[in-house]
């Protein structure tokens, strides 16, 4: 296991009831398919060694000392696998028989944890032949070797700390306390279900959303495999549903009604990581059972399905629903903002760039939620050095078409002066040149708001904030942030959504904006074209976004990350420019914090944000020498 990340599989063989010896071989096979495949966890179904449908013939004392000798021939035949592999068998332990799990690992049975809520409703008799678990553990002799059977236990990794997991069977799962709550607060980051759940009609959806919620509920990976094809179909069907889902996620699915094995890398850093963060989940006290266990799975390329933009939806359609929540969200917070301060007007400054356009859709939203008239909204073109026909141009067109007071207000002459009274040749192109322009923007606007009764509404967005990308004392202030936890390659899909609901000209130069450059245009343009790419010297966005997400969300090292990166972008970039921007993005996030610690309010939207009175409190003065790439 490297970086977390540890390769599970959930198989379900095709049996034959009461022929143990043959389900036997059918598991084997299983087993050694998946632990060539890099399985370190081979979960099978319920009772897959008997088979589920035995009913009266799990009284019978051959059934049992044939699937004792089954479970032997499987722990011989897999003793060379570097896997943890749990199967299901019935066990007789003085008088009484439990439904178990047998854990077993390089020919050791490390445990047998026991069914603890036995049916006997609808379809289901298990009263009728099983115990429901002891909590007290016993000690029993199967298949040549002493194991403890009952319930709670535990099982984790000597060489690998974050694997850790328990097991609860079938019906365990659809109770109102589960074993699995208990396991996961003694420190469980998997939970493997064995299961043998019958098909009727809507079943199949209701098992879907009980694995992923409860997957969800306990911050877990969650396993679920079911009995399949060769059970008996006298009065029910098996359709081997399997799943393995993690934190709410399914990362992997069989199709119903179908044999074999499916596959899934889940993340235990990650798991672990989120616990570690909700400080309202409990680490419980009990007296729970531990085995521990020696496993040395190899390092392999990641199965696992790792999105560029972390923070935008794949799918179309959740995409649109997402856009639609974060606008609702920004709009709202504004309304709430404007109505409290009882403002006549709101300003911004309107630049014609991807962040002011993205201010402006969610001003003209909180206003259409308040009933007032758009023109309360002032926004305020402020042309100089660096800006350019195309800009300026959009930006008429947005205040026009949204039907906003609009204000043209060239600030090269004040800027100028400001030069002149500091000693600022207009010639040195530095960082003077350019924060002077930045810094009178915020002045003029600043001054408007006070002039017509409003406030500023910042237009900075979250990609900016991580990177430090902002004027101190200039466009890093507002009175009220609306994209303060909106990330660039967000802002670009929320602008995208508003152009797919607009026509003529304003669909027009939402869709120009969003091909123009990103860029503060600061410097003089070269042939009247944006000069001044912010992309060029920061980094990619893209890039950006993703490092932001994995290294504030998930606390991940600089390492993982990188590794992470390079297959998540390996058909855009190359391991050295990845390596290269991460670099630049570790340094900048330390040494800017400053920048963040006296932000402006603004709505939380997403599960990232770096306001200091929220989520993401730092010293400005941190050292990032521990959270580089090594």
């Amino acid at each position: 296991m490297k970086d977390g990340f540890l390769r599970i599989a959930s198989a379900t063989p095709k049996i034959k009831v009461a022929d143990c010896m043959h389900n036997a071989q059918a598991i084997i096979e299983h087993a050694k398919q998946a632990a060539a495949k890099g399985a370190s966890m081979i979960v099978f179904p319920e009772l897959c060694i008997t088979g589920y449908t035995c009913h009266d013939l799990f009284l019978q004392r051959s059934l049992l000392e044939t699937a004792e000798k089954a479970l032997e021939k499987i722990i011989e035949e897999t003793k060379e696998l570097e896997a943890v592999i749990i199967v299901g068998l019935p066990v007789p332990v003085r008088g009484k028989l439990y439904n178990c799990a047998a854990v077993i690992c390089r020919g050791e049975i490390l445990g047998l944890p026991a069914k603890t809520y036995i049916p006997n409703y609808s379809e289901f008799y298990e009263v009728r032949h099983f115990t429901p678990a002891s909590k007290e553990i016993q000690t029993t002799k199967i298949a040549g070797q002493y194991a403890q059977i009952g319930q709670p236990m535990l099982f984790s990794c000597e060489n690998m700390r974050e694997f850790c997991f328990g097991v609860e069977i079938c019906e365990d799962l659809w109770t109102p306390e589960p074993p699995s709550g208990m396991l996961a607060k003694n420190g469980a980051l998997i939970i493997a279900n064995l299961s043998a759940s019958d098909e009727v009609i809507g079943k199949a959806d209701y098992r879907r959303m009980l694995v992923k919620s409860t997957s969800a509920r306990l911050i877990s990976a969650y396993v679920y495999s079911s009995a399949g094809q060769g059970e008996s179909t006298q009065d029910l069907v098996f359709s081997g549903h399997n799943m393995i889902c993690e934190n709410g996620a399914m990362l992997a699915q069989s199709k119903r009604f179908t044999t074999g094995v499916i596959y899934a890398d889940i993340d235990l850093q990650k798991l672990e990581s989120e616990r570690r963060r909700a400080n309202t989940y409990e680490v419980s006290d009990d007296l729970v059972y531990f085995k521990s266990f020696d496993l040395n799975p190899p390092v392999l390329g990641l199965n696992r399905n790792i999105s560029k933009t972390p923070f935008v939806p794949e799918s179309k359609t959740n995409l649109d629903e997402r856009c639609e929540e974060i606008l609702t969200i920004q709009a709202t917070g504004l309304a709430t903002r404007i109505e409290h301060t009882n403002v006549r007007t709101v300003v911004l400054g309107l630049s014609g760039g991807l962040d002011s356009t993205l201010a402006l859709i969610v001003a003209v939203h909180a206003m259409d939620m308040l009933g007032r008239d758009r023109k309360d909204i002032v926004a305020v073109t402020m042309p100089c050095f660096g800006t350019t026909k195309r800009t300026k141009s959009n930006a008429e067109v947005l205040a026009e078409s949204y039907g906003v007071s609009f204000r043209d207000i060239d600030i090269s002459k004040a800027v100028m002066q400001h030069f002149q009274d500091i000693g600022q040749s207009p010639d040195c192109l530095d960082v003077t040149y350019e924060n002077g322009q930045a810094r009178e923007r915020t002045q003029v606007l600043m001054d408007i708001a006070n002039k017509t009764g409003g406030f500023v509404i910042g237009t900075g967005d979250l990609s900016e904030l991580a990177l430090g990308w902002a004027t101190y004392n200039g466009d890093h202030m507002s009175m009220y942030a609306v994209n303060s936890s909106i990330p660039k390659t967000l802002v670009r899909h929320l602008t995208a959504f508003e152009a797919d609901r607009c026509q003529g000209n304003l669909r027009d130069a939402l869709l120009d904006i969003l091909d123009t450059p990103v860029s503060p245009e600061l410097l003089p343009p070269n042939d009247g074209e944006i000069s001044q790419k912010t992309e060029d010297l920061v980094g990619p966005y893209e890039l950006h976004d993703f490092f932001l997400y994995y290294f504030v969300r998930f606390g991940f090292t600089a390492d993982k990350i990188f590794r992470m990166a390079k297959i998540a972008f390996k058909d855009e970039y190359d391991d050295e420019t990845i390596r290269k921007w991460l670099s630049t993005f570790i340094r900048r996030f330390f040494s800017q914090q400053f920048k963040r610690s006296c932000l402006p309010d603004g709505p939380k939207v997403g599960t990232v944000t770096l306001s200091p009175r929220g989520d993401w409190r730092m010293p400005s003065d941190a050292h990032a020498t521990a959270f580089q790439l090594s």
